[in-house]
């Protein structure tokens, strides 16, 4: 865990603007985000997993290594990942290359990327997202803000319902998990 801050804070300092966070996530938001995972079958994807908070949740939720795939831009993190979690797939991809990786029928997304800082990335992460995601698939999304990173109208755009999952007020800053899935037919 201790290297794990350190890695956070020294790319932190290197590349701040692609770090939203002020701090890796707590576990307890890990567990949040990641929970439903021992449910599902087909592949799942993290996005933004930085030192790999949530992807530790994500295996110990049961997701085999073989069915996870991490897309990091970070090339520190990508290599940190790679050496603390043998048989997952990394990859040095931006979130919004998940629709060109060659996986289709995606159980899950668990997204750490900071939508609402970067509300340019909305459309251009959730899109290709649900475009190779199953239609009974999730995406679970942390936010450090009270409302939802999809406005209702892109909601209702993207044919989404959002649910707020929970809060977790003992991670800095306080995180809110949200959950998208299609409208049911």
């Amino acid at each position: 865990m201790a290297i794990d801050i350190a890695v956070f804070l020294s790319e932190a300092i290197r590349r701040p603007t692609q770090i939203a966070a002020i701090a890796p996530s707590s576990a307890r938001t890990a567990r949040l985000i990641t929970r439903g995972l021992e449910n599902t079958r087909g592949p799942v994807v993290e996005i933004g997993p930085g030192t790999g908070v949530f992807t530790r949740a994500i295996l110990a939720r049961g997701v085999d290594p073989s069915r996870l795939t991490l897309l990091e831009m970070n090339p520190l993190f990508c290599e940190h990942l790679r050496e603390k979690f043998p048989g997952v797939t990394v990859l040095n991809r931006t979130a919004q290359d998940i629709a060109d990786i060659g996986l289709s029928d995606i159980s899950a997304v668990v997204s750490g990327v900071p939508l609402l800082a970067r509300p340019q990335l909305q459309r251009a992460i959730v899109v290709p997202a649900l475009k190779v995601m199953a239609r009974d698939g999730v995406m679970t999304q942390l936010a450090y803000s009270r409302k939802s990173p999809l406005s209702e109208t892109m909601q209702a755009e993207l044919g989404v319902t959002s649910r707020h999952r929970g809060t977790v007020w003992a991670n800095l800053p306080p995180a809110r998990i949200f959950e998208y899935t299609r409208h049911q037919q």
